[in-house]
């Protein structure tokens, strides 16, 4: 069974450094769900060329050719890795645009990786703050590690190849086979073994008191 991840790259520049990013992590993605024993597709949606596309949707709600095959590319992934840069301390326009035209239910519970790209690092509370938030209303599952990269980060330091690998990681973790959350039992089962077997009154104050007390055996 082929892994098919699609890459939404939303870099008006040509080149540019939003798909420089979605490029690494594509590359980290497919070679961590490789590494998982799964054949891996790899598809890249550029938004640059769907912007008079999308603004004719949101006119006519009538998508064209390109815009459709994009929109049945995402809708088809077991994964997404969506990569914007930073407009105004947000995501760009067009990237925001190309997620409002999808239909409803097209991300529920789909693997994303969530990217973006600024001058400073000042910016890197964009992922946490405006991504993060977009996806949880789409019903995406966002996958811890965010990736952001400022124009330094490009300079051949580990920490973005550091970042882009972990990201990739943990979407291989839910994308491949054998992969993903618990089975819908299972989390009952985990659940059910909480509430059976509580923490008592005194052990939570002394963790709240203790300040190695999380990461200690009661």
């Amino acid at each position: 069974m082929t892994t098919r991840i699609v890459v939404v790259s939303a870099g008006l520049s040509t080149p540019s450094s939003t798909r420089l990013l979605a490029d690494l992590l594509g590359e980290a993605a497919v070679a961590a769900v490789a590494s998982r024993g799964a054949e891996v597709e790899l598809e890249h949606v550029e938004l640059r060329g769907l912007a008079h596309d999308l603004t004719d949707h949101l006119l006519t709600s009538f998508p064209s050719a390109a815009l459709r095959s994009a929109i049945d590319a995402v809708r088809h992934a077991d994964g997404v890795i969506a990569v914007t840069p930073v407009f105004s301390a947000s995501y760009s326009g067009l990237f925001k645009t190309f997620f409002d035209v999808l239909e409803l239910g097209v991300l529920d519970g789909k693997p994303v990786v969530l990217a973006a790209t600024a001058g400073t690092a000042r910016h890197s509370l964009v992922l946490d703050h405006a991504l993060r938030p977009l996806f949880s209303y789409l019903h995406a599952i966002a996958v811890p590690t965010g990736v952001f990269a400022a124009t330094e980060d490009f300079a051949g330091g580990p920490e973005l190849a550091k970042r882009v690998e972990r990201a990739a990681g943990e979407l291989a973790a839910l994308v491949a086979p054998g992969g993903g959350a618990p089975a819908e039992a299972d989390r009952r089962e985990l659940v059910e073994d909480v509430l059976a077997h509580p923490t008592d009154f005194e052990t939570l104050l002394r963790r709240a008191s203790d300040p190695l007390g999380s990461s200690r055996a009661d």
